[in-house]
Order: structure tokens, then sequence, then C-alpha cells
């Protein structure tokens, strides 16, 4: 059994290599433009605000609050469009008889999973060595809001990959849904100071609660009324379930 799960673990490794060098080249740019990107996004935001005259809606630092919104809603974003692909993208890898469809699934998760790790830490250590921002308030909640993100990024892909392999029209289907969570994820906004009943509209949005839990995380008075750490963690576990569970029951079909 372990050495079953040793060579599985080493299959895994594999591929999340061949993923990095298809995903950003083997020189440093493609992954320097991983990190460019989000902070074009803020940066555009902080401008945007800064232009009108607008505070930061909680805190001193703009920079901050549009941080830990846009960062954890791209880890989001990034899994959910990657893994969408994992299974369609790497067909022929499966002759292999050590390689099975979700070992490319894992391997892509961990590959988007650890370069959002250096660019959170990147951008968090950036604005307190720049001043922009003090230390985090509780950097384990905040380390439990990273992994809730996580899994419920893997949950949501594991989804969409099973619906791609149905039909390559997911694919469109997948970015009409994710294009609203900019405007309903408190992204740029505090949820709790919304009217009730946009409140209660909002508190369906996963991706919300996670962007509430690492803002609990960094301002140490931050209290959320919108915030249920369980309510991600529960649909992310049933996404979970679905999508791997539907892998699971139709790899003979498939295999056929």
């Amino acid at each position: 059994m372990s050495g079953a799960l040793v060579a599985q673990i080493r299959v895994i490794a594999a591929l999340t290599l061949r993923e990095s060098r298809m995903t950003f080249g083997t020189s440093h740019a493609g992954y320097l433009w991983a990190v460019i990107q989000p902070l074009l996004s803020i940066s555009v935001l902080v401008a945007i605000f800064y232009v009108i005259g607008r505070q930061s809606p909680y805190g001193t630092s703009l920079a901050l609050f549009f941080a830990s919104g846009v960062l954890t809603l791209e880890l989001f974003n990034r899994l959910s469009g990657t893994l969408l692909r994992a299974y369609v993208a790497n067909r022929q890898l499966l002759y292999y008889p050590a390689i099975r469809e979700t070992d490319a699934l894992f391997a892509r998760f961990l590959l988007v999973v650890l370069t959002y790790l250096v660019i959170f830490a990147l951008f968090f250590g950036g604005l307190v060595v720049l001043g922009l921002a003090e230390m985090p308030w509780a950097p384990d909640t905040m380390v439990a809001a990273f992994a809730a993100t996580a899994l419920l990024g893997l949950g949501v892909g594991s989804v969409h990959a099973m619906l791609m392999r149905v039909t390559p029209i997911w694919a469109h289907v997948e970015t009409v849904i994710g294009r609203p969570l900019f405007f309903l994820s408190g992204v740029f906004y505090i949820p709790s100071q919304m009217p009730p009943e946009v409140v209660a509209v909002l508190r369906w949005n996963p991706v919300l609660h996670v962007i509430e839990w690492m803002r609990e995380g960094y301002y140490p008075h931050y209290d959320s009324d919108v915030f249920d750490p369980f309510y991600p963690l529960a649909i992310a576990l049933v996404l979970l379930v679905l999508g791997l569970g539907s892998e699971r029951m139709t790899r003979r079909w498939r295999a056929a």
C-alpha cells in the first residue's frame, strides 16, 4: 500500500513539473507574469478609488483591502479555469499505465496552489515592507482561508472537468458563470454594510465567505456578519464527492 502511494506521489510530482513547464515555459518571465497579473488588477482598483476620492472600505490601505479580495478570488478562478481542461488536455498521458486522469487533476491543482502561495507571500510581505499594511492579525486564520479557497476551487474544478468531457461548450459556460463573481464576492466592498435584501442573496456565494475569512485573518477587528466557515467547506466537499465520484464511477465505462 505504501509503495503504491509513493509511486502515485512521484507520478503527480512529475506531472506537476510538466505542467509548470507547459504553463510558464522554461524562462522566469512566464512565472513573473503570473505575479504581475494580480498586481495589475489591484493597481487598477486602487487607481480608480484614488481618482474618485474614495477611501478604503476598511482600514487605511486600499491596496491591502483589494489584495485580500482580488488574490483570494483569483486563486479560486485560476483553479476553476485550469482544472476545467485537466482531463481533456491530458488524454495522451493515459497510454502510460501508471497515470490516472485524477493525477493530472491533482498536478494542476498543486501547481496553482504553490504558485499562489508565492504570490500571497510576495504581495502581503511587500505591503508590510512598503509600510502599506501591518502584519496579519491571525496568520493561522489566513492559512485556513487559503486552504478553504483551494478546496473550494478543487471541488468546482473537478466538476467542471467532468462536464468539459461531456461537451466542450462547458468552457464557455464556466466563463459566463465566473464573470459575475468579481461583483458578487465583496472584492471592493464590505458585504455586511449592504442592505439586508442584498446580503440575503450574496451569502449564497461561497467565494464571498472565503474572502471574508481571509479579511478576518488579516484585520484585527474585522467582524463579518455574513461569514460562515462551514458553508464554503460544505459546498467544496459536496462538489468533490460529485466530481471525483463521477470520475471514478465512469472510469471503467470510458476504458471499454
